[in-house]
């Protein structure tokens, strides 16, 4: 490891790194592909609507677009392959992809809470072993999941159920992860955001009570803003966090501190 002492920053640069990015066509996930491509990585973007990957690659020199379903497990399977075909490695996953429904508990048809558990939490587990073991083979590299406030409390009065099932799944998936692969060189970690705007949560943001809500029970009295998940993501996904790994991040504003 290097002496950061002499630049601390450096031990934030991610130069040479490859980092695949999912949920990379929308809000947080095209955020985070352009902050990890900023800090130096060649980044691979996927998502299932490739006009907009090609869009985001055009501003990320050197980067790889691969059209992807991460609910289909040959499409995660093919994501693997193509980004080592074109690297030759696997430095860092941002675990993204995500879906929400909204449904009271006692009317959440079934099916839907298999479509989220599948999409939030089956298809990132699959996506963490397929890399997972293309670093352990390396002995290096580093996931983050994102997962949410509401895998660490509950959404009610929003009702999301399958949603909180699954981030909180997420949550200890994480820890397992972290703590089978410690010693072969993968660390595992979450960020857990709290309310920020996205496409997930746009219809929110464009509602009075909804953004009274946030204010008036967050204590820093607002909701995130896109840049603010930056820094925990860059302390995450390279040596700056090189001795920890199973932690869950909350960038939340303190919500889940009350």
């Amino acid at each position: 490891m290097p002496d950061f002492a002499a630049d601390p920053l450096a031990m934030f640069r991610l130069d040479q790194r490859v980092a695949i990015v999912t949920g990379a066509s929308s809000g947080l996930g095209t955020r985070f592909a352009r902050v990890l491509h900023a800090a130096g990585a060649q980044v691979v973007v996927a998502a299932r609507r490739l006009d907009r990957l090609d869009a985001l690659a055009a501003e990320l020199p050197n980067s790889l677009v691969v059209p992807c379903d991460v609910a289909v497990d040959a499409d995660l399977e093919r994501l693997t392959a193509a980004t080592l075909e074109r690297y030759g490695r696997i430095d860092i996953l941002v675990n993204n992809a995500g879906i929400s429904v909204n449904y009271p508990a006692e009317a959440e048809p079934i099916a839907e809470f298999r479509r989220v558990i599948d999409v939030n939490l089956n298809a990132l587990f699959l996506l963490s072993q397929l890399v997972g073991r293309q670093m352990i083979e390396q002995g290096r590299g580093s996931i983050v999941n994102v997962a949410s406030i509401l895998g660490l409390v509950a959404s009610a009065p929003i009702k999301q159920a399958s949603y909180t099932a699954s981030k909180g799944a997420v949550v200890n998936l994480t820890r397992e992860l972290a703590v089978e692969w410690a010693r072969r060189g993968v660390r595992v970690n979450a960020i857990a955001p709290g309310w920020f705007p996205s496409e997930m949560t746009e219809e929110m943001w464009t509602d009075e009570g909804s953004v009274n809500f946030i204010t008036r029970n967050a204590p820093m009295a607002r909701g995130g803003e896109e840049h603010e998940l930056d820094g925990a993501l860059l302390f995450l996904a390279g040596d700056a966090s090189s001795y920890v790994t199973g932690q869950t991040i909350a960038v939340d504003g303190g919500w889940t501190a009350r």
